[in-house]
């Protein structure tokens, strides 16, 4: 991807750009902790490099152990609580960006979803983007299903 991207949170007060950089395909995640964290049916996520996401505002930071045991912290605005990306101790460099914080969001739709075996009933996937019980189990699975087209 050649272009940077913008993006921010609720309130304004924590702006972004991304600058061009590896950048794989958006997914949708339909596990339970991604519910109860969004308090939605799924989360949306872009995976990009940290180095990639240039941050201006003041952010705060929580932290979480996934059930797979990585420790996962997330950042997002201070004031307004919106999450911005997460960071997996066992993914060094990469970062779980949140992809409807981009100002182009709505230009982008799931490449992939994930965890639909968790996913809510009422929710319609089409037949024509992979769906995985789970989540692939290795860094070359999810590189296989998201990485951008070359």
């Amino acid at each position: 991807m050649t272009e940077n991207l913008t993006g921010g949170c609720v309130c304004g007060a924590v702006r972004y750009t991304l600058k061009p950089g590896l950048r794989m395909k958006p997914y949708a995640c339909h596990c339970t902790d991604c519910q109860r964290r969004t308090g939605s049916a799924f989360s949306f996520h872009m995976a990009v490099m940290e180095n990639d996401c240039e941050l201006s505002g003041e952010v705060d930071e929580g932290h979480v152990t996934q059930p797979s045991g990585a420790n996962s912290t997330i950042v997002g605005c201070a004031r307004c609580k919106a999450r911005i990306y997460a960071r997996n101790d066992l993914r060094p460099g990469i970062v779980s960006l949140r992809a409807g914080t981009l100002d182009n969001s709505k230009e982008m739709s799931p490449q992939a979803h994930f965890w639909v075996a968790s996913k809510q009933p009422w929710i319609v996937i089409s037949d024509d983007v992979p769906q995985l019980e789970t989540q692939p189990d290795t860094p070359e699975g999810w590189v296989k299903i998201l990485a951008p087209d070359s």
